[in-house]
């Protein structure tokens, strides 16, 4: 999960870093870190299964999603 993917994911399902520390248990300076790219892989790992189980779905490039959604264009194109 990149930095966009989890300010997008939390954009989505209308959540705040409160709201994920809340029902994650992370601290809100952990999920901080995490939005500038600086988050432990388990931590990062944490924080997507917790936002894939409020029913957001993780992309890489060129997958599709199952139900509606955004995506963000690849800098080449």
């Amino acid at each position: 999960m990149t930095p966009e993917q989890f300010k997008m994911a939390k954009a989505a399902l209308g959540l705040s870093n409160p709201d994920v520390a809340d029902g994650t248990g992370l601290h809100r300076n952990t999920l901080s870190r995490i939005d500038q790219g600086f988050g432990k892989p388990s931590t990062v790992q944490h924080a997507r299964l917790y936002l894939e189980a409020k029913g957001v779905q993780f992309l890489d490039g060129g997958q599709v999603a199952v139900g509606p959604g955004v995506a963000l264009k690849g800098a080449e194109e």
